[in-house]
């Protein structure tokens, strides 16, 4: 077992023991012997813009605000909207409502479209795609002893993945330090939660690395990009469009970063390898967490 680290100095960090993120389950393994394990919550969430509901996520149920500011604002629901006024959390019924100072034309459009799941997605990831028209992100520096710093500090951090697995996690850095560190059963909810805190705290991204347990899809780089982050580094591996677009947007992609190793497909001027990998120590295979390999 990893050697666990507490919260130190995030500013948002995981909270294992909170009720209701977790269940305590029985079965039985694979010699018949009665196993006790805590098993992941997962539940339904709401999210309204103004009148309009837009979609239900399945969530852990923690920090459900930033969940749905950062789905909208990733994307791209909320511009022309002005200032957001208000969002209001009923957990009883388990929605959440972003109330704008003018509506947008989402609602309209989904108003007039019967949209079956397909649809959506497909509606969504081109407006996405249309919020990266124009978009350059800073020429950030990433020295290497960050990674390997974060990669270090970040799992190895008491989080829901090292009590009952079954999980993604994204943390917001900047240079060697972590900030904050949402989980969720997607990785796409925990990357919202993460934007919803930067807009709620009117957080730049531009000298910020964001890590995930992730893949890096285009969707993943995306909403990186409209977040504002130059620097995207995951413990998993690629798809061709998400390098593309990282490549396109002046983004320094990070993938199969485990111990010493990583792989970096795009930004790779911009890397400073200020650290030998040979004084690194590398990653046990008994410690490595799961999200290497999905």
């Amino acid at each position: 077992m990893t050697d666990r680290i507490g919260s130190g100095d995030y500013r948002i960090a995981p909270d294992p023991a909170k009720p209701g993120l977790t269940r305590r389950l029985a079965g039985r393994d694979q010699t018949g012997a009665r196993q006790e394990v805590a098993v992941i919550e997962e539940r339904p969430l709401t999210i309204f813009l103004n009148s309009q509901e837009i979609v239900t996520a399945m969530t852990i149920g923690d920090y459900p605000q930033y969940l749905a500011l950062g789905f909208l604002a990733n994307q791209g629901m909320l511009k022309g909207a002005g200032r957001v006024s208000a969002i209001d959390y009923d957990e009883e019924i388990q929605t959440v409502v972003v109330r704008t100072e003018k509506p947008t034309d989402h609602e309209e459009r989904l108003k007039r479209k019967t949209r079956t799941s397909g649809c959506a997605v497909g509606t969504v990831f081109g407006d996405m795609m249309e919020g990266l028209e124009g978009v350059r992100l800073p020429p950030a520096e990433l020295r290497t002893s960050w990674l390997y710093a974060l990669a270090h500090r970040i799992n190895r951090t008491d989080s829901l993945y090292l009590s009952a697995g079954a999980i993604h996690g994204t943390v917001l850095c900047k240079a060697d330090r972590p900030l904050v560190y949402m989980e969720d059963v997607g990785r796409h909810n925990a990357v919202d939660k993460v934007a919803g805190w930067m807009l709620s705290e009117g957080e730049s991204g531009a000298d910020k690395v964001l890590y995930t347990t992730g893949r890096l899809t285009s969707e993943m780089v995306i909403k990186t990009a409209v977040m504002g982050i130059p620097v995207l580094a995951s413990r998993s591996g690629f798809t061709a469009w998400g390098v593309e677009i990282a490549r396109q947007v002046g983004m320094t992609l990070i993938g199969r970063l485990r111990g010493r190793r990583f792989l970096c497909l795009s930004g790779e001027d911009r890397l400073v390898r200020d650290a030998d990998p040979r004084a690194v120590a590398d990653e046990p295979r008994l410690q490595r967490r799961k999200g290497a390999h999905r």
